[in-house]
């Protein structure tokens, strides 16, 4: 099966260097309500910690059971937030870190994500260079201000 990856064009008003961050945590509830297990992919550790925070917070009205690897119960919960390789098998990858991780040719589907910053703007260029070359099947979003929701 060929690995499906979607980035996700943040809009330029989204010029806050991190708002790719909560579009990530929209796309996780979204896979989650569709009973799908993904694996957040972060830069460091305390990024994995600040994705685990945003999750808690990010939508009053609804709860997105996750937690960093290693912690919660033994399969991990539905989403699982890491700086390191993933240990278990789950079909989503959201990336946000500034490479194409050696692992991601296991998932089924990768969603990465440009940000309005032209620094990361480029960094993403290159991940989809990147991920053309592996052979992936790679297409592109563009997500407006008020869009909630991706797949």
């Amino acid at each position: 099966m060929q690995t499906q990856v979607i980035f996700n064009i943040m809009p330029d008003e989204a010029d806050d260097q991190h708002a790719h961050w909560h579009q990530a945590c929209v796309v996780a509830a979204d896979h989650y309500r569709n009973n799908q297990r993904v694996y957040i992919y972060t830069q460091n550790q305390a990024d994995a910690h600040q994705i685990d925070e945003l999750l808690w917070a990010f939508d009053p009205d609804s709860f997105v059971p996750h937690n960093l690897v290693g912690e919660g119960p033994q399969n991990g919960s539905a989403v699982e937030i890491s700086w390191q390789a993933p240990t278990s098998r789950r079909p989503i990858l959201i990336n946000l870190t500034s490479t194409v991780p050696d692992f991601a040719s296991q998932f089924s589907h990768i969603i990465d994500f440009v940000p309005a910053d032209e620094t990361l703007k480029q960094q993403a260029r290159e991940r989809f260079k990147a991920c053309r070359q592996w052979g992936f099947n790679v297409d592109t979003k563009t997500l407006s201000v008020k869009q909630s929701s991706t797949g």
